[in-house]
């Protein structure tokens, strides 16, 4: 007869040890990777180039700035967003960085201006050394430097970028006070609320961050549910603004990367109908399926997060197709 006894369990010494060298290893690597204040709470740094510079004179000319991006980086999303709905291509270049995961840092596929990582362009453009070279950055041509790589404020720059003239403006003066008011709500709660729950360093702020972000998304579902009976599709009245930019890279992420693996998992997103319905909206706006990498992003999150998920297996997940169909698919 087989022998059915149970294999040997390492003894318990051994499991705390181990238990107690991994958790101070942890908290070493989260130090480097994600910040956090005296409660654990994680807190984004600042940026190398956060000014809202004005509209440059030549910003009209064929290929006279360069807009970098990475596919897996929501921050980047959203600028491409406003590149991609506005038609900026005649006058901005895209230019996509690759992550290099070992060196924990963005590069050029082949070198751009002289540079063969992003961490050089920004030393070349006068930012410290201390500071993580990170994307969107808006490069002039003319000036040979980074301009601004704020997210937040570069999308209010190509907001006023000059195009056709049927280009959409995506903040007009009518709906301003609504989309500040969105976009302040879910830069605080959803778009740096995510990563404050899977980079939370215990339980008391992860349980904070978790239950801000749930109720800004039962908020933002039942003010579109109201916008919905008012027939109208979009969060600040009848066109897409910017406070629909800005939550679209989150949302489009939840069950592809958050859910899994910052523990945004309380409520899937099909409970709330009138996001649901809103995320298969945008994703059908002209341009914006191109702007979209699920397989880097699940790569990018899964494998280059070390501390979070040592493995480095990259694990199965919906088809993008189900995500963004009107109705959920069973």
């Amino acid at each position: 007869m087989a022998d059915q006894s149970e294999p040997m369990r390492p003894p318990a010494a051994l499991i705390r040890t181990a238990r107690g060298l991994w958790h101070c290893q942890w908290q070493q690597l989260m130090g480097g990777l994600a910040p956090a204040d005296a409660a654990g709470r994680y807190r984004r740094p600042a940026g190398a180039f956060t000014t809202l510079p004005p509209l440059p004179a030549n910003a009209a000319a064929a290929g006279s700035h360069v807009l970098i991006v990475g596919r897996s980086c929501p921050w980047a999303h959203r600028a491409w967003l406003v590149h991609s709905l506005r038609g900026l291509s005649g006058s901005i270049d895209l230019l996509v960085v690759e992550p290099d995961p070992a060196a924990g840092r963005w590069r050029f596929a082949e070198p751009f201006e002289g540079c063969s990582t992003l961490a050089e362009l920004y030393r070349r453009s006068g930012g410290s050394q201390r500071q993580t070279a990170t994307v969107p950055a808006l490069w002039s041509r003319q000036e040979q430097r980074i301009l601004v790589n704020e997210s937040a404020r570069l999308i209010e720059l190509l907001d006023l970028w000059p195009t056709a003239l049927d280009a959409p403006r995506l903040a007009p003066e009518t709906q301003l006070e609504a989309i500040d008011h969105w976009r302040q709500r879910f830069q605080d709660d959803v778009n740096d609320g995510v990563y404050r729950c899977g980079f939370a360093r215990n339980q008391a702020a992860y349980d904070e961050a978790e239950s801000a972000l749930f109720r800004a998304l039962e908020e933002a579902d039942q003010a579109l549910r109201l916008q919905e009976q008012a027939g109208e599709d979009w969060l600040c009245g009848p066109e897409p603004s910017l406070a629909d930019v800005v939550l679209f890279p989150t949302l489009i992420r939840l069950e592809l990367v958050y859910a899994p693996l910052f523990g945004c998992s309380r409520l899937p997103l099909w409970q709330l109908p009138a996001l649901w319905r809103w995320r298969a909206r945008f994703f059908a706006l002209a341009g914006v399926s191109d702007t979209c990498c699920p397989g880097a992003w699940r790569a990018d999150y899964f494998g280059a997060l070390f501390p979070l998920h040592p493995s480095g297996i990259v694990p199965a997940g919906p088809d993008l197709s189900r995500l963004v169909n009107s109705q959920p698919v069973p």
